[in-house]
């Protein structure tokens, strides 16, 4: 029998979500064949089957969130009998009923971490739960923690409840192997909530605390909306500047029973939540601003449209527009290279080299990959590169590594037919250039009025490393080099 197993979902991904079975339970495989998709915050990842035979086992239905490592699925081999599983899930369960138990811990929390509140049980005790199931989400400073069961069973004992604090080597529940186990259980499970503090019953989280010692609040100066009226991280900022919450927090506007019925609500995926999260978190972090500029587009369509067709022969790619626009940039992030810096804490790192984002469209949202060393690629090769990861976007086969680590990027809405826009900066990064569509417009050349095609050009930028001279004259030198592609080439 071999287990199919969650592969290596990326650097900081955790876990995924199991979208699609390709294949059912009795079903023949071969080696390499798909056998199901899963789906992260980030990219969708296909599983292969790692030998050929009969799939007679799923252990992770659609819908289920796993872990890396997580035990997919059996696959039987050749003439092997797939009611094995059945006769090897036998044994563990005998063991568990003599007593065998397993505890929950806490998991890694990350660098600096050191406790958490443990803001939800989706379990309760008796539960039966799964390898791998979410049992309970822990919150810190930084981030929610999902808490996975390390083995099947049922959940006996929980020794830390909602809103108790935890340090990073606390036990949070114990599993046993069967109902029996739990028999006696529930009389143990209403734990002791957390000591009062500040004269209140229930404990607030951490990130809620240190950000209450900050402002100078004092508890009884802060509603709270958790549990039990726990005081979250987002009730302190509410206190703090009540005017922009209460805005987002709107409530939806009634809706007929005529329009409801014609409504269609769809739980947002994981990689549209991120998106969504990071924008805003972008725009409440950065002091963004955008500056515009205009380009000819003359020379580089004239340029491009002669030596198009000598380039795709000799190279085995088209010459586009993003070839052009990623040269101009890199040259003028080496005149202005706080465009290419980013904020740590009190500190700006100067990068002396340029990953370039671009941003690409996919049929599931917004992703952004990224060329490496971009400053110091061709033509050709910065062509090749775009070309391969568009297409490996639109798959949704591009890995965490291939988005991470830009140091500026480029977004071209005007393939979509965009005229002018305002793109939102992709944090750490301090500089984004926004391309749009070329357009035919009457132009002022030498005293005569004359049809150009004109692009506009936006850069956003953020205001506490970059000036306002600083990203005019990035913006101008790139309209400089467009202007006079000859300008790439002598390094003017």
């Amino acid at each position: 029998m071999t287990e199919v197993r969650v592969p290596t979902l990326g650097e900081s991904v955790t876990e995924a979500t199991v979208a699609t079975w390709f294949k059912k339970p009795g079903d023949a495989v071969a080696v390499d064949e798909m056998l199901c998709e899963l789906e992260t915050d980030k990219v969708t990842v296909e599983v292969p089957s790692p030998v050929a035979g009969t799939l007679s086992e799923i252990v992770a239905a659609e819908g289920d969130t796993v872990g890396v490592d997580a035990l997919l699925a059996q696959i039987s081999e050749g003439g092997e009998a797939t009611a094995a599983p059945a006769k090897k899930e036998a044994a563990p369960a005998k063991s568990d009923d003599s007593g065998a138990s397993v505890d929950v811990m806490v998991p890694t929390l990350g660098e600096s971490v050191t406790e958490a509140t443990v803001s939800t049980w989706f379990k309760a005790v008796g539960d039966t739960v799964a390898q791998d199931e979410m049992l309970c989400e822990l919150e810190t400073d930084k981030v929610s923690v999902e808490v996975p069961a390390p083995a099947a069973g049922v959940l006996s004992e929980i020794t830390a409840p909602e809103g108790t604090t935890v340090d990073a080597t606390a036990k949070l529940a114990v599993i046993g192997g069967s109902a029996s186990a739990a028999a006696s259980a529930p009389a143990a499970a209403p734990a002791p909530a957390a000591a009062p503090t500040g004269g209140r019953d229930v404990e607030d989280a951490p990130s809620a605390k240190k950000l209450m010692a900050e402002k100078g609040l004092s508890p009884d100066q802060v509603t709270g909306t958790g549990r039990d009226g726990r005081i979250m991280k987002e009730d302190v900022m509410k206190a703090v500047v009540p005017a922009a919450p209460a805005a987002a927090a709107a409530p939806r506007a009634p809706v007929s029973s005529d329009d409801a019925s014609r409504e269609e609500r769809v739980k947002m995926t994981r990689l549209r939540q991120t998106i969504a999260k990071r924008l805003k978190d972008s725009q409440n972090t950065a002091a963004m601003l955008t500056t515009y500029n205009e380009v000819d587009m003359t020379e580089v369509m004239a340029l491009r449209n002669e030596y198009k067709d000598l380039f795709l022969k000799k190279h085995g790619v088209k010459l586009g527009f993003m070839s052009f626009f990623t040269k101009a940039c890199c040259h003028a992030l080496k005149e202005v290279p706080e465009v290419n810096a980013e904020i740590d804490g009190t500190d700006i790192v100067y990068k002396n080299f340029v990953h370039m984002g671009i941003a690409a469209g996919t049929p599931t949202g917004l992703v952004v990959p990224v060329i490496r060393d971009a400053d110091a690629m061709s033509f050709h090769a910065i062509e090749q590169a775009i070309a391969e990861k568009g297409a490996r976007a639109r798959d949704g086969k591009l890995s965490m590594a291939e988005m991470q680590g830009g140091t500026f990027t480029i977004s071209n809405g005007g393939v979509y037919g965009s005229l002018m826009s305002s793109p939102i900066l992709n944090p750490p990064q301090s500089g984004i250039l926004g391309m749009h569509k070329i357009q035919d417009r009457p132009m002022a050349i030498n005293g005569q009025v004359v049809i150009r095609p004109m692009m506009y050009l936006a850069l956003s930028y953020d205001h506490r490393i970059v000036d306002g001279k600083g990203a005019v004259t990035f913006l101008v030198r790139v309209k400089e080099a467009l202007e006079d592609p000859r300008r790439l080439l002598m390094d003017l």
